[in-house]
């Protein structure tokens, strides 16, 4: 494991207290092995940008029986850990954020947890524990609603029959109207 500190340490910004910091996301990554340590941008809402080290992945939540797999982001500033991380859910295309009093719209996760922050007591895992807590009971994601497929016009729901024709040596075959042959009769079509 040294070595995997080790490379986490060469990761971290400078500004971070890096013997701090590594052992913290150590513990993480140990506990919940589908989150990875990541530097990346991360976007203020005044519109700045700075490079910071994150948490990102997946956390366990059981939930009616199940259990699911709730992405997540956790991202630390450099003042960690005297200032508390900024957690986010982060859906997949096919899923949509559920808000709630502890989900935002953009999937910030707000905790009371958060909010009595102190480095003394709070930890990452601690914090992933109390997510994974509220997660079961109030499931911050759910799938995005199936889309019907487009209903065809009136004019396909009812004309697209087939017809029983007779080849010249008297045998049967079923025909099907072509595309030429709906597209010519659709000037005709009136709506529904």
């Amino acid at each position: 494991m040294s070595f995997y500190k080790n490379t986490i340490q060469k990761m971290l910004p400078k500004a971070y207290v890096h013997k701090y910091v590594s052992r913290e996301i150590k513990a993480a990554v140990f506990h919940y092995k589908d989150l990875q340590p990541v530097v990346d941008k991360y976007v203020y809402n005044d519109g700045t940008t700075k490079n910071l080290m994150s948490l990102t992945g997946t956390i366990p939540v059981a939930y009616d029986g199940k259990t699911y797999n709730i992405p997540v982001c956790v991202w630390l500033e450099e003042s960690y850990p005297q200032t508390c991380p900024l957690c986010y859910i982060k859906p997949t295309p096919e899923m949509m954020i559920m808000q709630s009093k502890n989900i935002t719209s953009n999937g910030e996760v707000l905790l009371k947890y958060l909010d009595e922050w102190s480095p003394d007591i709070c930890d990452l895992v601690s914090l992933l524990q109390v997510m994974i807590s509220l997660f079961e009971d109030t499931p911050p994601l759910c799938m995005k609603p199936f889309r019907e497929p487009v209903q065809e016009s009136c004019f396909l729901q009812f004309h697209r029959h087939s017809e029983v024709r007779s080849w010249p040596d008297g045998s049967l075959y079923l025909s099907f109207p072509t595309e030429a042959d709906e597209l010519s009769c659709r000037g005709n079509e009136t709506s529904c």
